[in-house]
């Protein structure tokens, strides 16, 4: 049996990405979990301090630090995951004690590169940001293997932080497979009835919400019909009463009625702004959707342009309602596009495998003598 820590960033894609790790972690009957997420509404000291309740990356590693510490008094921990490196910053002498992998979607220089998205200032004094790269760089070298989410992230752990090719897996969040097959109109043939089109972001500006809006309102209303998912209560205010347009305010990760949108949907539109890798993106793969999105972060990795989905500018109206037009008038294209994502998303995405890939390398990394597994054995998912 091992007894494994996990601690998970309760935040945007990561509270899908925890949810799923338990699932998983669930079902393997050798491993003991002890779960210590981490997020934004926890009342300690931490969040009543003037230098660090404003300051996301130092509030979250310490509480790391003390729920490491915490754990270890109840029970001998065998390894650690802590998705991200930001949970890292205070816990490096704990890491040496005990075998960890760092989990990561984007090292800090590929949000940097990203950063006007998600209103994040970079730092500009040279030796705060010089500090910060090496606090970064320090966290993960102490770790014993990193799991990144794609090729764009592990380009820059090895070219930006110096970390060995060897030492990181990229192994991507899985989806379920099984509970996001959705049987498909397989018609190919031109329809008048309007295609139904798909959006889902927590946070609709940063994810292109309004760049699709801008396409949507100028003539597209007539030919598709749009379901939003979003949390931005106040455009269900401002959009009500509008044809065509539906905006859903209340849907977890995994809910069952989201699940409903996806098996309805036509194709998934995810013109984002700033991302690292699409949680929704491998969903809208998995149920067998074609997908309209921009070459950010990882996202490129995910939608082949032509293949499984098509690539625009972001924040380019014009482009976004050309591509719709192109598939409107393309159901053949739509079709194969749609089938390709799938199998996409059998090769790449599947839930069962890369958890249980993740779970593999933690137990060759473990302090376990029994452990059997080395991490040098471990190949790409």
């Amino acid at each position: 049996m091992f007894n494994f820590g996990f601690i998970v960033e309760q935040a945007l894609g990561h509270v899908t990405h925890y949810q799923n790790l338990r699932y998983w972690v669930d079902k393997d009957v050798n491993i003991k979990p002890y779960w210590m997420p981490v997020g934004e509404n926890t009342n300690d000291i931490w969040s009543k301090l003037p230098l660090i309740r404003n300051n996301w990356s130092l509030k979250v590693s310490l509480r790391t630090h003390n729920a490491i510490k915490s754990a270890i008094q109840l029970q001998t921990l065998d390894g650690l995951f802590l998705h991200t490196q930001t949970l890292g910053l205070f816990a490096i002498p704990l890491m040496h004690r005990i075998p960890t992998i760092i989990s990561t979607d984007a090292t800090p220089l590929n949000f940097d590169s990203i950063a006007a998205g998600y209103n994040h200032q970079v730092e500009t004094n040279c030796l705060a940001e010089r500090i910060k790269y090496q606090w970064n760089k320090s966290t993960y070298n102490a770790a014993a293997a990193i799991v990144t989410w794609c090729k764009w992230s592990k380009d820059s752990l090895i070219h930006d932080y110096g970390i060995p090719d060897e030492k990181v897996i990229i192994i991507p969040p899985g989806v379920d497979l099984e509970k996001w097959h959705f049987q498909r109109n397989k018609n190919i043939e031109p329809q008048e009835n309007p295609l139904r089109l798909l959006f889902v972001g927590a946070d609709f500006a940063r994810k292109g919400g309004y760049t699709l809006l801008e396409a949507f309102l100028n003539g597209l209303e007539q030919d598709f019909i749009l379901d939003i998912v979003t949390k931005d209560t106040n455009l269900k205010r401002e959009l009500t009463g509008i044809n065509n347009l539906n905006i859903y305010c209340d849907l977890t990760p995994n809910n069952p009625r989201l699940k409903q949108l996806y098996a309805q949907a036509d194709i998934f539109v995810f013109p984002t702004e700033a991302d690292c890798f699409g949680i929704a993106v491998s969903e809208a793969m998995a149920a067998g959707l074609p997908v309209i999105t921009t070459d950010i972060g990882g996202l490129s990795e995910q939608v082949e342009h032509g293949v499984n989905g098509l690539i625009i500018p972001p924040s380019d109206a014009t482009a976004l309602a050309i591509a719709l037009r192109t598939l409107k008038n393309n159901p053949l294209k739509i079709a194969s596009m749609a089938a390709h994502s799938r199998q996409i998303a059998e090769k790449r995405l599947d839930a069962r495998r890369n958890y249980a890939a993740v779970l593999k390398l933690m137990k060759s990394i473990s302090q376990k003598p029994s452990a059997s597994y080395r991490v040098k054995n471990l190949h790409h998912v």
